[in-house]
C-alpha cells in the first residue's frame, strides 16, 4: 500500500481537486466535428482521434475554458476519444509546476498556424488499457477527466451508456511529467454537456460531484486506481447529503490485485467513508481508498446504485 500511496501522491493524484481551475462521445468510431473558426485564432483541426468540446463558446472546441480562446502565442489542449490520451505538448516543460503545467496541445504560432511539437507520437494514442468505466446504473454516466498540461478543468468527456462499458485514458510512465489521469464522476442521468464543465454550487454534478478517480500504471506494470470522495462536495451546501450512487474497483483477476475491497456505498457508508482496510484521507480531508493492479492485470471503476 506504501508504495502505491507514494507513486499516485507524487504524481498530484492525491490533489485532484485542490483549488480552482488554473485549469461525447459514446463507442469508439471517429466523428469529425466541425468548429467555426473564431477571428484571431486557430481553429480546431480536423485529426483522427480529437474530440471538441464545449463548441459553442470563445475556445471554439479546444479543451479550454470557455472564455478562453486558442489565440496566437498560446498552447491549446484538447479532448480525445474515451481510452486515448492527448499527445502533444510543450516538450520543453518537464516537471508539474505552474505555468509550465498549462502548456498541453498544440501550439498556435504568431502567424496564426497550429504547430506540432512531439512529431514522434499521434495526436491522440491509446493508453495502458488496464481501466476501464462499468456503468451498472440504470442511466448514462458521465464520467470527465481532468485538461493535463492543461488548465485542470474536467472537460474531456467519457459517456458510459446504462449497462454498458467504457476504457478510461490511463497514462503510463511516458505521458507528460509521468502524471496521473484524474476523473470526476457524475451522477447517473447526468449529460457530458452539463456534467463536463466547471459548473455551481447549484447542482452535485461536474467540480460539484461527489467522487473522484485517479490512475496511472507505472514501468512495472502496476496501475494505481483510487476512488475518493470530492473535496468540494464535502464543503458544499451538499456535505449532508448522501449520494444516490455508489462507486467501486474490481478486478478481473483479483490474486492480482491489492487492497480489494475499495468502495463507496452510501447505502452501507457515511458520508467521507470508504469501504477499504486501508484507507486514508487527502487533499481537503477527503476520504479514498487505492487498489494496485499488478502484472498488466485490468480493473474497472464500476458505478451503481444504491
Amino acid at each position: 500500500m506504501f508504495l502505491s500511496l507514494t507513486l499516485i501522491s507524487a504524481l498530484g493524484v492525491l490533489d485532484i481537486v485542490n483549488g480552482a481551475p488554473v485549469q461525447n462521445v459514446a463507442g469508439r468510431h471517429h466523428h469529425h466535428e466541425s468548429v467555426e473558426k473564431r477571428a484571431g485564432t486557430c481553429s480546431f483541426p480536423d485529426h483522427d482521434g480529437m474530440v471538441a468540446v464545449q463548441k459553442n463558446g470563445q475556445n471554439g472546441g479546444w479543451a479550454m475554458h470557455s472564455d478562453q480562446t486558442c489565440s496566437p502565442g498560446t498552447w491549446c489542449p484538447y479532448a480525445c476519444q474515451p481510452g486515448q490520451l492527448m499527445g502533444q505538448w510543450d516538450p520543453s516543460v518537464t516537471s508539474y509546476s505552474y505555468p509550465g503545467s498549462q502548456n498541453g496541445g498544440l501550439y498556435c504560432d504568431s502567424n496564426g498556424n497550429l504547430q506540432k511539437p512531439n512529431q514522434d507520437k499521434d495526436y491522440c494514442y491509446d493508453g495502458v488499457g488496464t481501466v476501464s468505466a462499468q456503468n451498472n446504473a440504470d442511466q448514462n454516466v458521465a464520467i470527465c477527466q481532468t485538461v493535463l498540461p492543461g488548465n485542470e478543468e474536467m472537460l474531456i468527456p467519457t459517456d458510459v451508456d446504462a449497462r454498458s462499458n467504457q476504457p478510461l485514458a490511463v497514462p503510463g510512465p511516458d505521458y507528460w511529467a509521468s502524471t496521473a489521469a484524474h476523473y470526476y464522476v457524475n451522477p447517473p442521468g447526468v449529460s457530458v454537456d452539463d456534467g463536463c464543465v466547471w459548473g455551481s454550487e447549484s447542482n452535485p454534478w461536474g467540480n460539484w460531484s461527489p467522487y473522484v478517480v485517479g490512475a496511472n500504471q507505472d514501468s512495472n506494470g502496476n496501475t494505481f486506481v483510487k476512488i475518493g470522495w470530492n473535496p468540494i462536495y464535502l464543503d458544499s451546501s451538499f456535505k449532508n447529503t448522501k449520494p444516490s450512487f455508489g462507486v467501486k474497483v474490481t478486478c478481473d483477476d483479483e490474486s492480482q490485485c491489492n487492497n480489494l475491497p475499495c468502495s463507496i456505498d452510501p447505502s452501507q457508508n457515511d458520508i467521507n467513508e470508504v469501504n477499504s482496510s486501508q484507507d486514508s484521507n487527502g487533499a481537503g480531508d477527503g476520504a479514498f481508498c487505492v487498489v494496485t493492479a499488478m502484472n498488466g492485470a485490468k480493473a474497472k471503476i464500476e458505478v451503481f446504485n444504491v
